[in-house]
């Protein structure tokens, strides 16, 4: 598999640390807030990489953090009249109804920036001990002049960096570009206690602790979105390596912003948009088909248009997908003198799908491949009647296929009939065979009534429930 390394600016070969095992790390959310649909194209795209390389026999340990304590937290707390910890467990809880709603798997664990304080102050020290941090006023600051290559992430010379810098009010540090690791308390905040006195730790340094204490000192892969390039990533460098003595992460992945009705999506122009609003209009799972309908780092467009056809697109998959279960009721046991074509063709798709995604997770083209798949299974297997085998093999494939991208998840259980709509659907077939036409159309138009519709069809006759 190759992926477009944001470190290298090129696509590399993904070679693991430790063969057929990968270590991620993808940034989570800052908990005050309902998530937007910004937040959901990172948590889509990552969650499917992940999905994906367990599908090529490899084993993930995935991390993702919930950053739980910020000045935007606390804000919101002090405006609410409640502590930080309501605020963020509010809405770490609703993280969770949109996570789950998109179908996001939750990460092998979801640490807290809260439950790793000790962490961040041993790397905090080791910092200060090794002088690429000082202390001053009970802040401390990561000195960025003393790692020689920062900058390298962002691909931009300190220089150049420095020169939209600059030292806000109340600010002690010496440098513009040096960045707080720990801020003293101001009065009523929450603090911790530690050798500086009370404070926090600064926003970066929460990641850096998070990686180390539960990924180890390098790692495979580090994703977030472009927005996190600089100060966020490059910060988590800097403060990691100098610390650790070694590479921080082999692999960066960055996904595209995502605009509304081609205009950046921003709360004072009125086109800011929570996964809840979106969801609560056209559902989840349109949302996840929308994040995954661009490859990851092109720029993707939200709009009333696309996410309407992201919904016509899923009936698509679904309408297939049923169509299976219903062929596989009509299914014979003898092999089709076609059955090994078919599966040859099933079978290049599969392959078309791979390497899609072997090519920088091209999610896109694998979408593309899958309605190629739809579009095989409804012209060779979804018409006519069918053997067992084939039938089983195109589901097995559909599922195999739309799992990786997790999709289709929100099949239903098929539903029963009562004895009564039963006995009438028999009384239509014998009418039709006698070829009672009136009252075949009798049965047909009081089933309507009644909320049931039937559709004729070469395999029999199909029925849904309106």
């Amino acid at each position: 598999m190759k992926i477009f390394n944001t470190l290298t600016r090129k696509k590399e070969e993904l070679v693991p640390i430790k063969e057929g095992e990968f270590k991620i790390y993808a940034c989570g959310p800052t908990v005050y807030n309902f998530i937007h649909i910004g937040n959901a194209r990172p948590l889509c795209v990552f969650d499917v990489l992940r999905r994906y390389l367990e599908y090529m026999g490899n084993k993930v340990t995935f991390v993702q953090n919930f950053t739980d304590i910020d000045d935007k937290i606390i804000r919101r707390a002090n405006e609410e009249g409640v502590t930080y910890k309501d605020i963020s467990e509010k809405y770490i809880e609703e993280f969770w109804v949109d996570a789950k709603g998109m179908n996001i798997r939750e990460a092998t664990v979801h640490p807290k920036a809260t439950e790793n304080i000790d962490e961040i102050i041993d790397i905090v020290s080791a910092l200060i001990e090794k002088g690429f941090a000082y202390a001053v006023e009970g802040d401390v600051y990561f000195s960025t002049k003393k790692f020689k290559e920062y900058g390298k992430l962002s691909h931009q010379p300190l220089e150049d960096l420095e020169a939209g810098a600059r030292i806000n009010i109340g600010e002690v540090k010496r440098e513009p570009m040096d960045f707080a690791l720990w801020k003293s308390a101001k009065p009523g905040e929450p603090y911790w206690e530690s050798p500086w006195g009370h404070g926090r730790p600064g926003w970066h340094i929460e990641c850096s602790a998070m990686v180390r204490r539960y990924l180890g000192r390098t790692i495979d892969i580090h994703c977030g979105g472009q927005d996190l390039v600089f100060p966020h990533h490059e910060n988590e460098i800097a403060q990691s390596e100098c610390c650790n003595g070694v590479p921080f992460a082999n692999y960066w992945m960055h996904n595209g912003f995502i605009t509304v009705d081609k205009v950046k999506m921003s709360k004072s122009l009125g086109n800011f948009f929570t996964v809840r609003d979106v969801a609560e209009q056209f559902g989840y799972e349109p949302i996840r088909l929308l994040m995954l309908s661009c490859q990851y780092r092109s720029p993707i467009n939200y709009s009333f248009d696309a996410i309407e056809q992201c919904k016509a697109s899923l009936e698509r998959m679904y309408t297939c997908r049923n169509n299976l279960d219903f062929a596989l009721k009509n299914a014979v046991d003898e092999a089709g003198a076609d059955d090994g074509d078919i599966m040859a063709l099933i079978d290049k798709r599969r392959g078309e799908f791979v390497d899609a995604m072997e090519d920088d997770l091209n999610t896109a083209d694998a979408i593309g491949v899958i309605f190629e798949l739809v579009r095989d299974i409804n012209t060779n297997v979804n018409e006519g009647v069918q053997s067992r085998s084939i039938v089983e093999y195109a589901a097995e494939a559909l599922d195999e296929l739309t799992g990786v991208l997790g999709l289709l998840y929100n099949r239903k259980a098929e539903e029963s009939l009562d004895d009564e709509i039963e006995r009438l659907i028999e009384e239509r077939n014998a009418a039709r065979k006698a070829k009672n036409w009136a009252e075949a159309d009798r049965i047909r138009d009081d089933l309507k009534a009644r909320g049931i519709v039937l559709e004729d069809t070469a395999q029999g006759v199909k029925w849904h429930k309106v």
